[in-house]
């Protein structure tokens, strides 16, 4: 296997697994504290009207449903979790597969929060790192915890499948 494909394999493993962990997180969230997660249902509508050139809504939830808006926002998140671990990878590079350590695998995860706090949040209509929403300090707070469970997630998944990473052939 070429190290091209390691990395990607290794990218889709780490990816999907933090994911993983970030989604029980957000089971366990919702039962203990009762503190509700993204509907990645907004995400897909979001990205359903980017073809339409609508890359800002005055809010997200007011605007049009568009089709497949609820399996395409998670097909979304999953896709967004490959990235930043092909990032994380991009960074550490294949060796770290060898012997993870927490320490980069969290800062991944802690700085991936820029996507939400700049990117989707002002889109969706909720002011810059929800500044607009009823409990600013709040919502932050939940986004920076969630995406540290992210990176934890990026380095539990890499201890577990540390032991059936291919070697690459050059």
């Amino acid at each position: 296997m070429t190290e091209f494909q390691v990395f990607w394999l290794a990218a889709l493993g780490l990816g999907v697994g933090a994911t993983l962990v970030m989604d029980l997180w957000a089971v366990i969230k919702r039962h203990v504290w009762h503190s509700p997660s993204l509907d990645y249902a907004l995400v897909g509508r979001w990205f359903g009207h980017m073809p339409r050139g609508r890359f800002v809504h005055r809010t997200i939830m007011q605007a049009p449903h568009v089709p497949f808006e609820r399996p395409g926002g998670w097909v979304l998140h999953y896709i967004s979790g490959i990235a930043f671990a092909a990032l994380l990878l991009s960074l550490v590079g294949l060796g770290w597969l060898d012997q993870p350590t927490l320490w980069p695998a969290l800062g991944v995860g802690l700085a991936t929060v820029i996507v939400p706090f700049f990117v989707m949040q002002p889109a969706f209509g909720f002011g810059m790192a929800a500044s607009q929403t009823p409990n600013p300090g709040r919502a932050r707070f939940h986004s920076l915890l969630t995406h540290a469970v992210f990176g934890l997630g990026l380095y539990l998944s890499a201890l577990i499948l540390a032991p059936v990473w291919p070697v690459p052939s050059g």
